[in-house]
């Protein structure tokens, strides 16, 4: 009954726990970028599907009612409190997962040292001079990631590794990705990852600055590349959002000069034959991404002096 994107939208919820919602939204399968808060939106192309799993349809007022009852309903008052509290279980949950997804044994005090890893790069995530380059950024690479998931991508272990420690040093230098590609090989060391996957990690990250041409992309790296400029595809209130976040990443210098270096760089990404590597993404992001760019482009170019 709700609108939007040209379509039509229902809400999915659990009157049991978030997590039996989520195991079922793989099923579909869902992207996890859908789930809001407490319930996942679900558009009128997977209405029947949902149901055929086992949903059960009911109306807007038992779906309040029910999740009332379960101690899942979030107030439309409390949400933008709880959504930070969301991003960060659903980054502590996804870190957890990695040994396993890598297939790397933890021993001893291993499972210690790990959880401390991901409480470091989170923090890292959270420094104070970030504005876009922080853990929603994090976030938005891995639900990427993960809708590329849901239409058929086979999500390589090495991107998810790749994709915790892409940004984890940023200080907007054109050194940052190599910098950030050392702590993760240094980091990672310390567990059985094994030498060629520590190369693959260390190429993975410097391959996505925006001054490297890497010779070759495999589909792993392709798929974190795709993730990391997803956020151009975003919807226009979002994308804006994330324009104002880059220009706060560089507030330091002059508005003229930065227009003029973004709208180039901008420009060659709108040069290219495509965007997007992998086809799910370039068939999801491409087009809308193009409309966002242009719009941002036609912006800054205002602040060209003639």
């Amino acid at each position: 009954m709700w609108p939007a994107h040209g379509t039509l939208w229902c809400h999915l919820v659990s009157d049991t726990s978030y997590e039996e919602l989520h195991e079922f939204a793989k099923r579909v399968p869902l992207p996890r970028r859908g789930f809001d808060i407490d319930h996942y939106d679900v558009p009128a192309s997977l209405h029947s599907r949902v149901v055929a799993l086992g949903a059960n349809e009911v109306s807007a007022k038992e779906v309040v009612h029910l999740l009332r009852g379960a101690g899942l309903r979030v107030k439309h008052i409390d949400r933008d409190s709880v959504r930070p509290v969301r991003r960060r279980e659903f980054l502590v949950a996804e870190w957890a997962k990695l040994p396993e997804i890598t297939r790397v044994s933890l021993r001893g005090n291993q499972v210690n040292d790990w959880a401390r890893l991901g409480e470091e790069l989170i923090t890292r995530w959270n420094e104070a001079h970030r504005s876009y380059h922080n853990e929603k950024h994090l976030e938005d690479v891995l639900f990427s990631l993960d809708q590329l998931g849901t239409r058929g991508e086979r999500i390589q272990p090495v991107t998810l590794l790749s994709a915790w420690f892409h940004d984890a040093v940023y200080q907007g230098q054109p050194t940052d990705e190599h910098a950030s590609a050392e702590l993760a090989v240094s980091s990672l060391s310390h567990f059985d990852f094994g030498s060629a996957v520590l190369q693959q990690v260390s190429e993975y990250i410097i391959a996505t600055s925006p001054t490297e041409s890497p010779k070759s992309v495999d589909p792993g790296l392709a798929q974190l590349l795709d993730a990391d400029l997803a956020i151009f595809a975003a919807g226009e209130s979002r994308y804006q959002q994330y324009a104002e976040a880059v220009r706060g990443e560089y507030a330091h210098i002059a508005t003229e000069d930065f227009s003029k270096a973004r709208a180039g760089i901008l420009n060659q990404y709108l040069e290219q034959p495509r965007i997007y590597r992998t086809e799910s993404a370039h068939e999801i992001w491409e087009s809308r991404a193009r409309d966002n760019l242009a719009r941002e482009i036609s912006q800054l170019q205002s602040n060209f002096k003639n």
